[in-house]
This record gives structure tokens, sequence and C-alpha cells, in this order.
């Protein structure tokens, strides 16, 4: 990819590996950092300070792609050719970013898990210039693909037994953006994507169907279909509501027999516009009728959760759906209030205090406890090194900047999802507005830490 045009850092650099793909404060952060040799140990965790309104748990996604890119960062030739040509930065500091590795530890919920409000995703525990760097780029990752994962997580509950698909790739914020999305919809139960690269990249299946041009450019949307049946007859799709729903359905019916002679079957048809349910309806019909009972019905266009609920409960005949801007723009919540903050340095627990952002200092972890039936029934944050009934959430992925062990592969990650949201209690499912209702306990060892910081940060300020 060349979308670097600075001829100072050159062509070849990966805008999605560089890392100069951050926010100038953390070099300027670092230098000062370097200055006053502040280089101990310092950790920082990732969490939502809470829960946008319409979501009533959230799905951490994106770790391996993080761990990915921190095994892979370092600073090459271009990017330290255009730190010494910008002008900005000390020549001690550009020496440290031309040797600097990330050699500090990760410990994460794994990709899948239900999360909540103030609950660490992933902790970073590193020296505090590599610690600091990273910052960006990690909540850059994992915000976005826990904010499309929690999104069609949504979804996936609100259509049971369907087939979701990710349409989004057109309408998603850039290239990137529209990857991740593929692969957090993925991993929260989705069957696939219209996205090729995905493929590829991450092993997801890719679907499609037909646009409206290719049938706009035919004589007649018999000819299209005969023709695109012909060149493409492998789980054939045909979207038929170009001109006329019903009539498009009557075409398929007409044309069947002639394409079975050419042992050719027609998957499914796709409908893209007006009232779904209706149309649905009125084309099942059609079909059947026509003995094509087996042929699927596929909708697409303008759909969210709270119209895949309202098509299900009403009885639509489709069996499944392809969706775009809302799932790829998490249009209803698009952001989480989110945040990466240091928790410790130097083995000393430290807390911000800021009205309406205050953190829980030191190391943490969350214990979750199940009910009898084996549903989610409560969380519990507390000190890593404080040990509570119930199942530790985060592991241990890093430690002096190598990875323990292989990251669970997409699939593994995907199954973990569908069995998270199949623990979900029915309070949790639901997609109206309202609290959680999922209890978060913030530990005592924990409140007392904090008032020990408040303590201590009143005789230092007086």
């Amino acid at each position: 990819m060349k979308a670097v045009r600075d001829a100072t850092v050159g062509e070849g650099v990966d805008p999605f590996v560089s890392p100069l793909l951050t926010d100038l404060y953390q070099l300027s952060m670092i230098e000062a950092y370097l200055a006053e040799g502040l280089t101990g140990t310092a950790v920082f965790e990732f969490f939502c300070r809470r829960l946008p309104a319409r979501r009533r748990f959230l799905i951490a996604a994106g770790l391996a792609d993080l761990v990915g890119w921190l095994m892979a960062l370092r600073f090459g030739e271009a990017e330290i050719r255009w730190l010494r040509t910008c002008g900005r930065f000390s020549p001690r500091l550009i020496e440290a970013l031309a040797e600097l590795r990330f050699t500090g530890d990760v410990d994460a919920m794994a990709e899948g898990t239900v999360c909540f409000a103030d609950e660490p995703i992933v902790r970073i525990t590193a020296p505090l210039p590599q610690a600091q760097l990273i910052e960006t780029r990690l909540i850059n990752i994992i915000h976005l693909q826990t904010v499309i994962a929690s999104k069609a997580a949504r979804m996936v509950l609100a259509a049971p037994g369907r087939t979701l698909l990710d349409f989004g790739l057109r309408r998603a914020h850039g290239a990137e953006a529209g990857l991740f999305a593929a692969r957090a919809a993925y991993l929260a139960g989705f069957a696939g994507t219209a996205t090729v690269l995905a493929a590829p990249l991450y092993g997801i299946p890719v679907f499609g169907t037909m646009a409206h041009a290719f049938i706009q450019a035919h004589a007649s949307e018999a000819a299209a279909f005969l023709a695109f049946a012909r060149a493409r007859p492998e789980t054939l799709v045909l979207l038929i509501d170009t001109y006329d729903t019903e009539a498009g359905a009557r075409t398929v019916v007409g044309l069947a027999p002639q394409l079975a002679a050419d042992g050719v079957s027609i998957a499914g048809v796709r409908l893209d516009s007006g009232d779904l349910a209706a149309h649905a309806r009125a084309v099942r019909a059609i079909l059947d009728a026509g003995g094509l009972a087996s042929v699927k019905i596929f909708a697409s266009g303008g759909l969210d959760e709270e119209r895949l609920a309202m098509l299900v409960a009403g009885g639509a005949p489709i069996d499944g759906y392809g969706i775009g801007t809302a799932l790829v723009t998490s249009e209803d919540a698009p952001a989480l209030d989110c945040a990466y903050k240091l928790q410790e340095y130097a083995g000393i627990a430290r807390r911000k205090r800021s009205q309406g952002k205050a953190t829980w200092p030191g190391r943490k972890q969350v214990f979750r406890c199940y009910d009898a039936l084996g549903r989610i029934a409560g969380d519990v944050v507390t000190l890593a090194d404080d040990a509570q009934p119930g199942e530790p959430l985060l592991m241990p992925v890093m430690r002096g900047g190598r990875l323990l062990a292989a990251l669970p592969a997409l699939e593994q990650a995907r199954a973990h999802a569908a069995a998270q949201l199949a623990r979900l209690p029915d309070a949790l499912r639901r997609l109206d507005p309202g609290d959680s209702a999922h209890p978060v306990v913030i530990s005592p060892a924990l409140r007392r830490l904090a008032d020990t910081c408040d303590a201590a940060a009143m005789v230092t300020n007086a």
C-alpha cells in the first residue's frame, strides 16, 4: 500500500504498521520521559468507563491484530529518516526509537468475551516509554473491533438461526475499518462478508450476489439472469427487485427448468428494497408454487438489529440478511467511552482523580460467577493478586515481548463468542435502552487501594 507520499518517509511504508501512526504527544512524552530518566515499569489498562445507552454488554475483540502489531513494532529506516529531517525531535529520542522493540507483558480477555464497564480488557506492563508509545494504536485496534463485534452480537441475538453477512465495506470509514469490521462481525457470529480481502487475510468466508447494474446492462431481466447463471453457476443468488420484485420472482420460476437442464440450480433470490416482509411473503408463495421451495430468500437494504427483530417477530420468510452501514459504523453507538490509563508506575499504584474520569488504581483482574443454569451472574473487579471466587477473565498473552502460546484461531474465538452469548441472561439479551442490570462489583481491596492513593495525593499536594 502506497498511501505515504512524503519522499522523506519513502515508498513502501505500510501506514497500518508504521509506528508513526500515532499521536504527536506520544513521541513528545517519550522524549520528556527519557530526559528525566523515567523508564521504569509501568502498568496501563484499557477499559470502558461506561456503556453506551443502547448497550447492555460488549464483546472484546481485536487482540490478535494488536499482538501482531506489537510483535512487529519497530521504526524502520524510512521512519527514522523522517524523524531526523522533520526538525522536531532530539538525536537522543531518535536513537532510542531506532532501537525500540516491544519487550513488555500483555494480559487480556480472550477475544469474544462478554465484558462490561470498569473492567480492564487489556493490561500492558512495560517500560514506561514503550507502554506510552503503543497507546494510540492499541485503542485504535481494540476500540473499533470491540465496537463492531458488540453491534454484530446484537444483530445475531435479534435474528437467531438466520444467516447474517457483512455488506459494509463501501460505507466503512476507511479500508482498514472495513477489514476490521468484517473480522469483528464474523467473530460475533456473522456467517461471512462481501469483503474479498478478508478471505486471504483472516480466512473469513466471502459471499456475493449481483448488482442492479448487471440487470440494467441487459435487454431484459431474464437475459441478465441467464447470463449471470451461466457465468457464475455456483451458489447462484439472483437479485429480483430491480424493476418489480414479484415479477422478478416469476421470472426466476420460469427460468428454473432451463437452468436445471443446464445443470444449474438456483440457491436463492435477493430482495433489496421496499417492504421486505411483504415482498418476502409474496416471493415465497411464488417460489413455492413454482416448485422452488428449496430456494432461499435473502434480504438487504438499511437493516439494523431492530429491523431484524421486527422481521423475525413478524414471521417474514427471510433466510438471511446482508447488513452494511448500521454494522460497520455501529450507527447508534459509534464510539465507546474508553481509556488507556496508567495504573501503576515503579511499583506504586497510580490513580487519576479527574471529575467524571477517576480510575481504579493498580493491576486488576476480573472474576466472573455463573448461576445454576450456567448464565453470567456477576463480575468482581479487584486487584490482580486478590483471588476471588469465579473465573478469572484476564489471561497472560505475552511475556517479555514474546507470545506465550499461539492465540486462538479466529474460528476458536468465534466459538467462544457464541458460547458467551449463549450464557447471557435474558436481561442482557434485550435490545432496548437501559441499564445493563449486570452487577459489576468493585472489591473492598480495590476500594482500599483507591483510598490509600487519594490520601497520599492529598499529602503530596498539600
